[in-house]
Parts: structure tokens; sequence; C-alpha cells
């Protein structure tokens, strides 16, 4: 979840690093997964008023204009056509610095002296998803209702100054879900107090709410409020909420949606506001579709519905489907006045079974199947009738209707704080057991020396047994605090097996050749193989599918690495990593005759960087295969996988049996997944290799004659392989060529255009005698016959 820390500082006081904060949070159990500083890379730009804007006199394209800079006035030249005279904009000055490392100085534009930049929206690191649509092309104008001073920080102005922290929440946690939910940990984290927003709606309407709420199935919907909102003027809300939006990932839409999702992410319970028109009956009836019910939702979608799902109707019609998307027919509009604001709690089990039944998955269908507290529905419409009132959005009509049948009981756990602080094994006194309770907003009663009562706040849904006590006590005590104990008992001795051994081998060596090991889900998209080219009939689309999948992104099983190697690149690409170099040992899956999964075990390898090439990659793979123990392979230039390169790629064979491929990833392919360089990648079966590996180590005497060695350098045509050359070598060796090695390929100025220079340093040896001269010239010539007569190769002069 992305929580703004500058939002987050509105109920608690954090006056750390926030780096720091973030750690401390992870210690106690909300774990932070990164962290990002908006405006970071962002220098000496401020705010600007556009005082004059003149044409350019050598560029019709181009105007000249006269910005207030706050100490000065500047000229700035620039081809925006969204600009007017009075618009405020983020100014780049001389000196000022824009993320991706631009350095803004003045220059002349067409013989016109320029003293900055105006920027755009891209220029200031905004995502274009977040951009009005008039903005996209142009200078990001500052044109909400407010009074600027100009020369001010524009990283203050538009609250681009702190940073966003993405917490990863475990799913028995959903009261984390929220801002206040992570206010809560943070407060009892940082050992500071909750500062609750104060609700107060001042109902300004003289009219008071008169409207009937029915709930049918009070077991799938357990409490609907709601609230009348009549004048109602649609228009875009103030910047510092729609960039509170933008930070947790939500576009602003209009005020009325914003709000609604403001209090979502603040609070954690979804809302919707209906066109009060489309609800002209007066009454809002919670039921459950009928079986074959056609209901088109807001993305304009028709669906089918069951009668095992719940929908929001008006008594007549159905308005929304509960819990998961809004209908088409009662969606807010430019032209809506008066709207009913809902806020409900549903069964968890049922929008989930709903959300998977109809492929539809949406932000508040996320936050309804993992549980929601039913006591905030009432504060949650309140908030946000408050938020309308606030902007001046409309007025608010006196009362709320709460329609609450079942009312939920408290939970209460009886628990036994001595066992658990003898299973903490550390000594906590009692008032700091009590204290880390009550700062968790637990209500706890001291019945005697070994019971205790504890009364759970509502939104801890997960807090069921006293083992769930016994955790809290330990996250929040610190786990760094709890000693460390040697585990104590008989064991049985264990030894790993020879393929054990094996994979050993080759993680340890590609470790050693300077790879980074990662490790990706087997559970992936079915969009991955498209990504990376594999051909229609290719058997790598004959998946496993999942009967039960969280989502389309994790609905088969992986029959390559490859794509979510690449999705790794990217991550490490677009955070600016300027080298990379890993491998992934992981199971590959195919369907048998059974349906069932056959499981394969891969490696795959990929890298980028500067110095990096095909070589490079080829080397490491050698490296592996060498001390896997796979002598009789051999690599062979291949042109027809989808994946690479055409003429950078390679096929690695092992007595005419295909081991995997390596090479340069195809451009189509980068360009599908964003990657902005050239990325080398290989993927091999490891099967197929263990089966073929003898890894037994057989010593040599060291030899008792010495060696020597002749250096040549051969022109041959560019499209000939050094393999073939390499053929030749060892065809000929007679048994006294004891090693050969490329040392140099050249192309350039001084070699004939359509050949390239190819140079080999090779070493003769006997095993029997001290070579003479003769011994050596009579091979070595041979060789290079060979090497002409077959490919046409001379010794470069």
């Amino acid at each position: 979840m992305l929580v703004s820390v500058k939002w987050l500082r509105d109920y608690v006081d954090i006056d750390m690093d926030v780096k720091e904060f973030a750690d401390m949070m992870t210690m106690t159990g909300t774990k932070m997964e990164t962290v990002e500083y908006f405006g970071e890379d962002i220098e000496n730009v401020v705010v600007g008023k556009i005082l004059e804007i003149n044409p350019h006199p050598n560029a019709d394209k181009l105007i000249v204009t006269k910005v207030d800079a706050g100490d000065k006035v500047l000229q700035i030249v620039t081809g925006a056509k969204n600009v007017s005279v009075g618009d405020y904009i983020p100014l780049a000055v001389n000196g000022a610095k824009l993320p991706g490392g631009i350095k803004i100085k003045t220059g002349k534009l067409r013989g016109e002296v320029s003293e900055g930049m105006m920027c755009s929206a891209a220029e200031l690191g905004i995502d274009e998803k977040y951009v009005e649509d008039y903005k996209k092309n142009g200078i990001y104008l500052l044109d909400y209702e407010e009074s600027y001073e100009t020369g001010k920080d524009v990283k203050e102005v538009l609250g681009i100054n702190d940073a966003v922290i993405d917490f990863e929440l475990t799913s028995n946690r959903p009261d984390c879900r929220c801002v206040l939910g992570i206010a809560r940990e943070a407060a009892v984290t940082v050992g500071k107090k909750v500062k609750y927003p104060e609700i107060s709606v001042k109902e300004e309407s003289d009219e008071t709410i008169d409207f009937d709420i029915k709930i049918e199935n009070t077991d799938l919907c357990k409490r609907y409020a709601a609230r009348i909102v009549k004048d109602v003027k649609i228009a875009p809300s103030p910047y510092w909420m729609q960039r509170r939006l933008m930070e947790a990932g939500v576009r602003p839409i209009n005020n009325i949606v914003d709000i609604t999702n403001y209090v979502m992410l603040e609070m954690g319970q979804p809302m919707h506001a209906f066109d009060l028109n489309q609800v002209s009956t007066g009454r809002i009836v919670v039921k459950n579709a009928q079986d074959g019910e056609k209901f088109t939702t807001l993305d304009e979608q028709e669906r089918t519905l069951y009668s095992d799902m719940l929908v929001i109707t008006n008594g007549e019609k159905s308005l929304a489907l509960a819990g998961v998307m809004g209908g088409l027919n009662s969606e807010i509009t430019d032209n809506t006045t008066e709207i009913l604001l809902e806020s409900a709690s549903f069964k968890a089990e049922n929008i989930r079974a709903t959300s998977k039944k109809l492929g539809l998955r949406t932000e508040a269908s996320s936050r309804y199947e993992k549980g929601i507290d039913v006591n905030v529905a009432y504060d949650a419409v309140n908030r946000a009738a408050q938020l309308i009132e606030m902007l001046g959005a409309g007025k608010v009509l006196k009362g709320v209707e709460d329609c609450y049948p079942v009312k939920e009981e408290q939970t209460v756990l009886t628990v036994h704080p001595k066992k658990i602080i003898a299973q903490l094994g550390v000594d906590i006194p009692m008032e700091q057991f009590v204290k880390i309770l009550e700062d968790l907003e637990f209500e706890c009663t001291i019945k005697s020396d070994e019971e205790m009562e504890v009364k759970v706040p509502s939104f801890r849904l997960d807090m069921v047994e006293d083992a769930d006590v016994f955790e809290e006590i330990a996250r929040i005590y610190g786990f760094e605090n709890i000693p460390a104990k040697q585990l104590e008992g008989n064991y049985t001795a264990g030894a790993k097996t020879e393929r054990q051994k094996f994979d050993d081998v080759i993680r340890n060596t590609a470790l050693s050749a300077g790879l980074y090991e990662v490790l990706s889900y087997s559970f992936v998209s079915p969009s991955g193989v498209d990504k990376i080219k594999l051909p229609a009939d290719s058997p790598k689309r004959n998946f496993v599918k999942l009967l039960n999948p969280l989502g389309e992104e994790t609905s088969v099983m992986r029959t390559t690495l490859i794509p979510n190697m690449l999705d790794i690149v990217y991550t490490n690409m677009s955070r600016k990593n300027p080298e990379f170099a890993a491998f992934e040992c992981g199971h590959v899956f195919y369907p048998n005759a059974e349906g069932l999964p056959d499981e394969g075990n891969h490696m795959c390898m990929a890298m980028y960087g500067k110095d990096t090439d095909f070589f490079v990659l080829k080397g490491a793979l050698e490296k592996v295969l060498e001390r896997a123990g796979m002598d009789e392979y051999e690599i062979v230039p291949e042109k027809e996988n989808t994946t690479f390169h055409p003429g950078r790629c390679a096929k690695l064979l092992c007595k005419g049996e295909l081991v995997g491929y390596l090479g340069e990833v195809h451009p189509e392919v980068l360009e599908n997944y964003g990657l902005t360089q050239r990325v080398y990648v290989c993927e091999i079966d490891t099967d197929i290799v263990f089966a073929n590996s003898d890894r037994t180590i057989v010593y040599k005497q060291l030899p008792k004659y010495p060696s020597t060695s002749r250096d040549i350098a051969l022109m041959v045509k560019e499209d000939i392989y050094v393999k073939e050359i390499e053929d030749i070598i060892e065809a000929n060796g007679k048994g006294i060529v004891e090693s050969y090695r490329l040392f140099d390929v050249y192309q350039g100025s001084q070699i004939e255009k359509g050949y390239k220079s190819v140079a080999y340093t090779i070493t003769y040896r006997s095993a029997d005698k001290t070579l003479t001269d003769d011994d050596v010239e009579e091979v070595h010539d041979n060789i290079l016959k060979e090497l002409n007569d077959k490919l046409g190769a001379t010794l470069r002069g």
C-alpha cells in the first residue's frame, strides 16, 4: 500500500528521518517495501507568473514571454501553446536541475535569450496518467484556486517535498489498508498518540433526510448508512486532495468521486455516490440479484448476475453491484445536482466470490473481500459529508439514515500474561504488557495474577485467540529485543542427494561469476509468452491453468523463466541501476496426459551494462557447464528464435539434444518490457545438463615436456563463425594441439569490407617428447591449409 508521509503526519507526529521511520515500522510488523522521495531530483524550480507574451521575431512556432520569478523578471522562450498572461507555472531558472539529470542554463533560441524553462508534468516527474488532458502536451499550469507567491519553491507548492512509502501488508491486517490504519501502527511504533480527524457535519441544508433503507439479506449486508447532499457542484478537487490521491495511486476525477476515494484511502471504507435522480423511489433495498439479470456497470460492460450476488436497488431496478462497482445508470455526471452517499458493510466471502465469478476486481472489492470494520461505515459517510461541505461541493441534509439490523458484539479474549511472557523468554513487567495493548487500543481488565480480559477494538478483525495477543506483545516489544536461543532436542543426520549437490554447484558457480540469485513466482500471466514473442505453435504456450487463480496475472504456471526475468530486469533498469547480472534456478511446468503438471528444472541468466555483451553471457554459461561437468556440448548459431535478435543468438546442444538458447533480446521484446538498452539472456534445461554431467575429478600427471605456441591472424568473410575455425583446428591437431584461444576479432578501416580479422593462439605439446619446429610446422601448416581450402581463410599481412 502506498502511503504519503505528508498525509500520515496529519495524524501522527513523525519527527525523524523517513527511512529510519520505515525501518522501525518493518521491525514492528508493517513491512516497508520501498521509499520514494518525490522531488528529490528537482532544484531551483520556482513558481513563476506570466506577465507578457509576444511572438518570436525569428520563429513562428515559438513565443517570447516575460515571467515574474519573485526576485526578478526573466525572459523565457517556449513553444508551449497552453499558456496565457496571468498563468502561474513551474519555472526552472538558470542552474536548475530536473529528474533524469537535466540541467537548465541560460541560452538562446533562434536569436532570443531564454533565461530558464517552463516545465511540463513529465519534466517534473509527475506521471501522465494523473495529469488533466489539456496539460499533457504543454506546460503544467498551477490553475487551482489559490494565491501564489512568485519565487517560492515549486516542490512546496506542489507537495512533492516529502516521501511515499510502499508498505507490504499481510492479508490478516485489512485494518492497515488505509492511512489511519497505518497511523495507528506508526503511533505505537514511535511512541506517540494518534490524532484522529474531528468529524463534524454542519448540515447546512434546511431539509431533513427522509429516506427508507431496507436490507433483505442481513447475512450479506450487515450495515448500510446513507446521507443526501443537494445543490451539488461538480468541479475538480483542490490540488492538495488530488496530490494525495495521486501519491496513493488513484486518478483524480471530480470533487464528489475524489471525496469518496479520499475517505476510502483515509479510513479504509469504500464508498459510492448515486445520482439521486436515479433513486427517485425514495428508498434503497439491498437484496440478492435475480439469476440471469443483466446489469451494466460503470465500465460500460453488461454483466450477467446470479442469485448469490448482492445488489443495491431503488426497489425497482439495480443501481450497483454491492461492494464491487456502481451501475452506469446511476453514475455521477457533470449535470448531477443531488447525490446519495452510500457507506455499507458487506460479507467478505460473498464479495470475493462475486468479484471472482465476474472477473471484476476493484479497489472497493479488494478491500471488502479482506474484511472491514462494520463500525467505520457510519463515520465514513459523515466524513465524506464533512469534506463536501469543506470544499463547497454541496449542502448536506440534516440526519443520517443508518440501517444496522443486527449489531456486532465486541470481541473479548481471556489471556494469561504470565504464560505469554514465559513463552517469549523475556521478563516483561505487567505494566509494560498492559501498556502495549492499550497503545494498540485494546481495553485491558486484570482479573487475577494469572488472567486478563482483553476487549478487542472493532477494527482488529484478526484477533480471535490468545496466540494473537502473544504476537502483538512480541512485535511491539521488539523481536530484536528477544534473545536468540539454541534449539534443543534430538536430531538425525541428513545428507544432500546428488541432484541437490549438482544444483548447489551451478548456483555457486553463477554466484562466483558475479551474478546475483533471484527468485520469482511460478504462477504467472499467460501474456508473458506474448511479450517475449513466442510463436503461436510453441509448446511453451501449453499452460497448466489454475482452477482458482487470484487474478489474470497469476492464472497459469510458467513454462519458461524468461518473462519473469525480464520483469526483474525492468525493475532494475527503471530504478537506474547501471549494471545488472542475475540468474534464477527454478521450476517450469507442462501438462501431462492426465492434465497434471510435469515439473522441469531450468536456469535463466540475464545481464546488461556498459561492458556486457553476448560473449560475457556465453563465458558465464560456459563456466557453469564446465563446473557442472558437461563437456560434450556445442554452441551453434540460431536465427529462428523470435525472442532473440536474429543475428546475435545461439542454441546450446548436447549430443544433438537442445539444451537451451542464449543471446541478445530482440528489440521488439525490449520494447514490450519498456527496456531502453541491450539485454542478454539465456535459458537452459538443467535436467538435461544433469543427465549428461560427469563431475568425477580425474587427475592428470603434470606434463614432462615443454609446450610451444603460435599466433595466427586470419582474414575471413564476416559471416564465418569462429566455431567453424575451431572445428578445423581440432580436427587437424594430430594429437599435439593442446589448446587454442581466441584473443581478437577486428573489423575496421584496415580490413576489406565484408571481411574480419580473427586471431588465435594455438598451443602445441606432446606427451611423448619435446616437439621440434618441424613437428609443429607440419601440423600448423596443415591447419592453415585446411582453413584456406574450406573457409577461404588467409593469413593477415
